[in-house]
């Protein structure tokens, strides 16, 4: 007869699932243990072993229970703190083949953010120790090494054998993906900001403004973005290839790394640090984790550097996105009537103007021999006036292919109003505008 397997009480399964995330704690309680220490190995192996016991916990109720509220906080915490600290040493590690401007200056930044991070893993390492003990965990004699934990870098490189140049790249997927990005940084202009923030500032955009939900909404898309270049336009490193393209591809995976580790720390600031809850066990336990990893720190660091820098490098990544669109964009020539009656006023510009940046390529508007800026409605009001003077009926528009199609749409329907200037509904295909 086959032996009964043994039934693990809560205690006994705890102990279980505590062991190899108590080894991380005693090895990162050690003396000789530096911040320096801490590779995305060790980060990983924290991630891993708090979410197995967070998830153990939350199954049978500890945030409903007194006696284990507050050693189910301690795992929450670190595995947040970690997961932010993960994506930080990431960038730290691919900074050099990022090809980024203002290097220096992040680098800087981001050094002193995975310090605090760190730092702050440091101090919790003895109080979930000491929790441990106090709930009847019985702490390993065994720890880890700084061996078990090297850094992911070498001094070798593999051989660079497989030609990834550009050569016969499709065209339409480098315009797509580069209007995309357009589109994410014209999203992002709502959050966007250029100077660092003081307290009361955070204080007056977290979490209304700035909060973990927008912040992950932006993650995914430029996660999609990113995927999307790694399938269709290039799939090896940074090294070699076309620079331009991977230079393009380097402000993407710094912005989503950089949003990575912006939304952990706002999930941390917004569960566990700012939302006490009405309960005396919670506040308690929030002031405790508040002393020991320093809110208004985080925040700065969550938002002068993580977002601050999510800011800059949409924005110099957008002047070399336009560049790429419109290098390879399709250009043609369409030529189309005048708004009747009233000529290139407030609303007809206007609505050109959208078409041209919701596409994002150079898109001019010719009239009488001169050339103006189709994606701007001053110019095509500056047009108007040149029509209206030298009395010209029709126009030509050269550029971006996509752009032209939908202007000639919207000329075909007297640039969406009728012969009074009143609006008039437009066509489906031109649903962006409404």
């Amino acid at each position: 007869m086959e032996p009964l397997t043994k039934v693990l009480s809560f205690l006994e399964k705890a102990q279980l699932f505590s062991y190899d995330y108590l080894k991380c704690c005693t090895y990162i309680s050690n003396r000789d243990v530096e911040s320096d220490y801490f590779t995305k190995k060790l980060y990983s192996k924290l991630i891993g072993t708090s979410q197995v016991l967070e998830d153990f916990l939350d199954f049978h109720g500890a945030k409903n229970s007194q006696a284990w509220y507050f050693y189910r906080e301690l795992s929450a915490s670190v595995r947040h703190l970690s997961l932010g600290a993960y994506s930080q040493k990431h960038i730290s590690n691919r900074l050099v083949f990022y090809d980024l401007p203002d290097a220096e200056e992040f680098r800087y930044e981001g050094y002193a953010t995975i310090k605090f991070l760190t730092e702050s893993i440091m101090k919790l390492a003895p109080v979930i120790l000491e929790e441990a003990r106090h709930l009847h965990i019985t702490v390993p004699d065994r720890t880890f090494t700084h061996q078990d934990f090297p850094g992911i870098t070498t001094t070798d490189i593999l051989k660079y054998d497989i030609d990834d140049e550009a050569k016969d790249l499709q065209k339409k997927n480098i315009v797509k993906i580069a209007s995309d990005f357009l589109r994410i940084a014209k999203k992002f202009d709502a959050l966007g900001f250029y100077e660092p923030y003081d307290l009361n500032g955070i204080l007056g955009i977290v979490p209304e403004k700035v909060n973990e939900v927008e912040i992950r909404r932006f993650e995914m898309l430029v996660h999609n973005l990113q995927s999307s270049f790694d399938t269709y336009v290039i799939h090896g490193g940074y090294r070699f290839g076309n620079r331009k393209l991977k230079q393009l591809r380097s402000y993407f995976s710094v912005v989503f790394h950089l949003l990575q580790m912006t939304g952990r720390l706002l999930h941390f600031y917004e569960r566990h640090l700012h939302e006490a809850g009405y309960k005396n066990i919670y506040k308690k336990v929030q002031d405790t984790l508040a002393a020991l990893v320093d809110p208004e720190i985080l925040l700065d660091r969550t938002i002068n550097y993580g977002l601050y820098y999510v800011c800059h490098f949409i924005g110099k990544g957008k002047d070399l996105a336009r560049e790429i669109l419109n290098e390879n964009i399709e250009r043609s020539t369409i030529t189309v009537g005048i708004p009747v009656t009233l000529g290139f006023h407030s609303r007809p510009s206007l609505l050109v103007a959208k078409i041209v940046r919701h596409y994002g390529g150079e898109v001019e508007l010719c009239a009488g021999g001169d050339r103006f800026d189709a994606s701007s409605v001053l110019d095509i009001q500056w047009a108007g006036g040149k029509i209206q003077k030298e009395q010209i009926n029709e126009v030509a528009f050269e550029g971006d292919s996509r752009a032209l199609s939908d202007i000639k749409i919207l000329a075909g329907v007297n640039y969406g109003e009728d012969s009074m200037g009143k609006g008039v509904p437009l066509p489906a295909e031109l649903k962006y505008l409404r």
